[in-house]
């Protein structure tokens, strides 16, 4: 049985709406979930929404300190060590549970993972993938949000990882990989994103499919799409208030008049299906991929549903074993670029060597 740790902790409405998406989850997946942080308080939330016999079916594992969400990042991540953060991620390290979700701190979480769990051999950096629905299928962006400087081979690594997750958790064949830049032509971008183009090109470990213009993430043109974290972060937020613009101006106008409101009503079930789609509790979290074990990022203002969906996403990447695809892919991309290194290595040689000996 797939076992996930929750931060009970962790989030705007902790621990009320944790503990109701716990439940939720625990009707809907095989899983065991491990619901850290004060024991006290958890045990008494879950007899105020559930039965005694539904408390004995989940796990507690008390944690006397909270990373609260204006904590400083790193600070919080080395003075807190038995917080709810730290401790449920010393349950993924130490093989008692395969995953961790938490709706808490997002920089503290990064710090506390890379402090505890590390990183894939391999994986220079971790990164922060976000999946946005498209008109096809979905599309995961990453990183947005993790690294704001980043290297051109943390781009191909952000590429691997990404193209793993959409492989085994979205179930695209061949997932096509997409540079975020602002062109389309191979000439268009900053010095590093031409630099990164080539990397991308020449990798044999991905579909790598050309540069995707911001305006193309909804049009389903590329299945990942790989960015520094300065400008996903902009992509995701920018896209969340576009969405929360384009529905609070909907709602306005539909409330108009008469006629407009009758119309809402016949197209009450259109309306809800597109809701679904785009409503992000339905998308449960973004995985911190890298790292030497499962970690999904929670929005801070999850809800009963996010919280369920956040488990329901650990319960997916821990059964496809995503993070062994992911080192699997690295060690080859590492091999094969160790391979070209040294090829052209030898190839500058015999250059050398035959101009010599024409001299």
């Amino acid at each position: 049985m797939i076992r996930i740790a929750v931060d009970a902790m962790g989030g705007d409405y902790a621990p009320h709406e944790i503990v109701k998406g716990v439940l939720l989850a625990k009707k809907e997946y095989p899983v065991d979930i491990i619901l850290v942080g004060d024991e006290r308080i958890i045990k008494q939330e879950l007899l105020n929404q559930s039965g005694k016999d539904v408390v004995e079916r989940i796990y507690i594992v008390h944690a006397e300190e909270e990373i609260k969400m204006d904590d400083v990042p790193a600070t919080a991540a080395r003075r807190k060590r038995n917080s709810s953060m730290h401790v449920g991620m010393k349950l993924v390290r130490n093989g008692e549970a395969n995953a961790f979700f938490s709706a808490g701190n997002t920089g503290a979480m990064m710090a506390v993972a890379k402090l505890i769990l590390r990183t894939i051999e391999g994986v220079d950096r971790p990164a922060i993938g976000a999946v946005f629905p498209n008109i096809k299928s979905k599309t995961i962006i990453l990183d947005v949000g993790a690294n704001v400087d980043c290297k051109p081979i943390h781009f191909l690594q952000f590429a691997i990882m990404g193209t793993a997750y959409a492989k085994y958790i979205l179930k695209l064949e061949n997932p096509r990989v997409g540079l975020l830049s602002i062109g389309e032509e191979d000439v268009k971008g900053n010095e590093l994103t031409k630099s990164v183009f080539t990397l991308l090109k020449d990798s044999n470990t991905i579909n790598f499919t050309g540069n995707v213009e911001a305006k193309e993430i909804f049009k389903g043109v590329a299945d990942v799409i790989v960015c520094d974290g300065f400008t996903g972060n902009i992509a995701l937020k920018s896209s969340e208030s576009a969405a929360w613009y384009i529905s609070s101006l909907l709602k306005e106008e539909l409330q108009r008049t008469f006629i407009s409101k009758l119309g809402a009503l016949l197209a009450k079930g259109a309306f809800n299906r597109v809701k679904k789609r785009t409503d992000y509790t339905e998308y449960g979290g973004a995985p911190l991929l890298g790292v030497d074990g499962i970690v999904i990022i929670g929005h801070g203002s999850s809800n009963a549903n996010a919280i369920k969906n956040g488990i329901r996403v650990s319960y997916e990447l821990a059964l496809n074993k995503v993070n062994t695809h992911i080192a699997e892919n690295i060690k080859i991309s590492i091999n094969k670029t160790e391979e070209h290194s040294l090829w052209e290595s030898i190839k500058d040689k015999v250059k050398t060597i035959a101009s010599q000996i024409s001299k």
